[in-house]
Order: structure tokens, then sequence, then C-alpha cells
């Protein structure tokens, strides 16, 4: 039987807003496809982000010219060929990869060769604010049973906005996301008080175009690529550079590659965080199976969101459940 694809955008409100160094929003805008093969549908979700060049229509049409191929039986390495990495084939690639493990009746993790989902912890991210209004959003956290922070930094004025969160909740494992915010000079001079801090991970702090100013620099603190790692084809450029690589599934254009990405890392020695965009359960459902893959998780997306979709991920306080059937088969 033939499969049908359909698409759609979703726009869903954010708790309170969500800012970093270089922007904000208040609502996350994803992108839905469905591939049904008349028995069973497999679902995907992407996020565009403008940083990039991307936005909704453009991605929407992406998808939607693949329709006749995926009506044919376009298989995930296919796809691979067909679209650039980036937030559509992402869509695609999870929408294929869960009507596969229905139609199978086989878990997603073992058709990928993954180990079995289990609890993890997930960071819980502070959006970027003056530090008294951070350190109240720490101390709420910390109440909460968040264990796990990542506050946004944007490389100036940074010092007490570190010094608040730690001061609030004393007992928090941080990382600080610069969001390429960071010139070197900087990050040279505030590197040292993060360590003395309790900071574990720096995540991208110079624009990608600026850190090459990394290679050889003794970092206290791992750092992090995020903008600047991709896919694999990245990895040479950021081994010298980063000790830790963010992999997130609109970046690598979805599981498939994300899950080889994950495994070249780990051959080169490098860290690995497993992030997200702000996005609802059904981009955290597939992400969360490079989990047991990864030091680090942040996929607290739903968690940032004023609702989630039904049914969504469960989470008690930062520790999130392996994804229902319903997210992912």
């Amino acid at each position: 039987m033939s499969r049908v694809l359909t698409v759609r955008h979703e726009a869903w409100p954010i708790r309170g807003g969500f800012r970093i160094s270089r922007d904000e929003k208040t609502k996350a805008d994803v992108v839905v496809a469905e591939i049904s093969n008349g028995r069973k549908k497999g679902r995907g979700e992407c996020t565009p982000y403008p940083h990039y060049g991307q936005d909704v229509a453009g991605e929407i049409a992406s998808i939607e010219g693949l329709a006749a191929e995926i009506a044919d039986g376009m298989t995930r390495a296919a796809l691979q060929e067909r679209l650039p990495a980036g937030p559509a084939r992402n869509a695609l690639d999870c929408a294929l990869l869960d009507l596969e493990a229905k139609e199978r009746r086989v878990p997603a993790y073992a058709i990928l060769k993954l180990p079995k989902p289990r609890p993890m912890r997930t960071a819980f991210t502070l959006s970027l604010d003056a530090p008294d209004a951070m350190a109240q959003a720490a101390r709420a956290a910390w109440a909460k049973g968040y264990r796990l922070l990542k506050l946004k930094i944007a490389g100036e004025g940074d010092l007490p906005r570190v010094e608040a969160v730690h001061k609030a909740a004393p007992g928090a494992r941080l990382i600080a996301d610069a969001n390429e915010g960071f010139a070197f000079a900087d990050l040279a001079a505030l590197i040292p008080a993060l360590h003395r801090l309790g900071v574990g991970l720096v995540e991208q702090p110079l624009p990608v175009d600026e850190d090459e100013a990394l290679a050889g620099f003794d970092s206290p603190v791992p750092l992090c690529a995020d903008e600047s790692c991709h896919t694999r084809a990245d990895l040479s450029r950021v081994k010298e550079r980063y000790a830790c690589i963010n992999i997130k599934l609109d970046k690598t254009g979805g599981l498939t590659e994300a899950v080889a990405l994950a495994r070249a890392a780990k051959e080169m020695g490098l860290m690995i965080m497993v992030g997200c965009m702000v996005s609802t359960s059904l981009s955290m459902a597939p992400a969360s199976l490079l989990g047991p893959l990864a030091d680090f998780v942040d996929l607290d997306g739903p968690l940032l969101l004023a609702r989630d979709r039904e049914p969504g991920l469960r989470y008690h306080a930062d520790v999130l459940d392996p994804p229902p059937s319903a997210l992912l088969g």
C-alpha cells in the first residue's frame, strides 16, 4: 500500500519566554511530518532555526517536495542523500523510523542497535536574565528537584549571573551556554572563575568563525561545540578545539546521522551532550534514545513550554522516563 505524507506547522507557547545571548522567543514553531501506510502512522517533529537561515515555510516545502518518493517507499538511507542535514530531514527521518518500528514491531532503539532506554537526568535551562532573576529561577528549580542546571550566559556581566545561580542552588551541577556570545579574551578571563564556581561544561563560547582560537587552549572547564558541530563532517575540525559536542537532531538531520555522529565522536575520545531546541515531547522522544551514549543530557524542551502534547514524555523533576510507544515505536 502506498504511503501518504502530511506536514503541518504548530505553535506551542513558551512558559514566560526564552532568552539567549542573541534572541528571545515566546513560542516554539515546530513542523510535524506524518507518514501513514493506511494502518500505521509514523511521526517526526523539527524546529526551524532562523540563526541558520531556516523558517517554517522553507522546511515544509522541503518535506513536501519528497511526497512522491515517500509514497514510493523511500528509506532512511535514501533520505540522507536527498536532503541536507537540517530540520526537514530530521522530521522525515524520525517519521520513517517511527513507522518502521511500528510496522516491524521492533523498538526503534533495537533497529538502531542502541542500548535499551533507561531513566536519565536532564539539564533544566535557566533563561538569560539579570542575576537576581536567574537566582530566583535557580532557587525555584532546585526546590522542584532539578539538580543539573544549564544557565544561558551572554559574554558580558556573566560572573554575577553564575555567582547568583551558584549561591541560590549550591548543590546543583552547572552548565553554562554562551551561544557564541564570548570573545576569546573574555572567555580566558572568565573560565577560572567558572571552574571555581563548579561549572562542569561551557557550551559554544565563541562564534563559529572565531573558534580556531580554542586550538591549544588549556581550559580547566571542558568546552562543548554546539553551533560548531552539526554532522560527522565537522568532527575533524572541532576535535582539536573542544572536549565535547552537543548533538541535536535538528542539526544532524535526524536520528540516523545522530547515532553515527555519536559513535564517531566516542571513537575520537570526545564527550557527548544530547541536546534539543525548545520543542515538544515528539522531538525529545527520538533524541532520548541517545541518552545511554551521552555524558550530558539536555532534553528539557517540554518543561519550558506552557503545555506539551498528549501523550507526552514523563518527567519526575529532572529525571526523564524512556519514551512511550505512542511517541516513538
